[in-house]
């Protein structure tokens, strides 16, 4: 789990395309010092395990194997060698938690459809996917290349395209990579984890407005007695 809070700017070394699957490898510095085989590090908003130990004359590497759906489903797959990323290490039991619940799961590609830079604050405008404009509200969070944010404006529902806007203040465009993101650019997509299981909830819902009924856990009836008369348990609708 991630909160959102970007802790350093990483580079592209290398990217090693195979078939359909890529070997990312990303100079993260020391962030990365004790992160072993198997540890997680969030890449513009994607949780990506090491696959690679670091060598000695370049301890600060992390590398990942990123298969071709994650590729083509996020900004990942149109990263060049150079690029700068958004990193963060996974948030430790003892850790601050500063941000919001951030998974690492990009639910979307969006893309940066317009910015209004001013001396104190920069306004953001991001296309996302349609199917996830009713998971977004004014006021609510979200993850934008893994950075926590709150949206300030999103599309009306009869909007033909989705959008979400958010504001920047000078220590987040220095601090990560919305500073010099150019307009047509991609961006990962993950919508508040809250917003999410509260619509998959809502799509259990009959047609009489309530959800199916949940069985109880009493004891099941002895064989051959009569059923319970226990009521089962439902969740109601208004």
């Amino acid at each position: 789990m991630f909160t959102g809070i970007i802790e350093e700017l990483g580079t592209v070394e290398s990217i090693e395309h195979t078939n359909d699957s890529a070997a990312i490898t990303i100079d993260a510095g020391p962030l990365v010092a004790d992160l072993d085989l198997g540890g997680s590090l969030s890449v513009n908003g994607v949780c990506l395990t090491s696959t690679r130990q670091p060598t000695e004359q370049r301890p600060g590497l992390f590398t990942a194997e990123v298969m071709g759906e994650t590729l083509r489903l996020t900004g990942l797959g149109s990263l060049v060698t150079g690029d700068r990323v958004n990193l963060e290490r996974c948030t430790p039991a003892s850790g601050r938690f500063d941000g919001h619940v951030v998974q690492g799961h990009v639910d979307g590609r969006g893309e940066l459809l317009n910015r209004i830079d001013r001396p104190e604050w920069s306004t953001l405008r991001i296309g996302i996917p349609n199917d996830l404009a009713p998971l977004t509200a004014i006021k609510g969070s979200i993850a934008l290349n893994g950075v926590s944010l709150t949206l300030t404006a999103v599309s009306e529902p009869s909007a033909p395209s989705a959008w979400v806007e958010v504001g920047l203040i000078p220590a987040t465009l220095a601090h990560t990579t919305f500073g010099e993101l150019p307009v047509g650019a991609a961006v990962n997509v993950e919508v508040d984890v809250l917003a999410k299981y509260t619509a998959r909830l809502l799509s259990f819902r009959t047609d009489g407005g309530a959800a199916d009924a949940v069985p109880t856990h009493s004891s099941p009836a002895s064989a051959g007695s009569s059923p319970s008369n226990s009521t089962q348990q439902g969740v109601d609708h208004d």
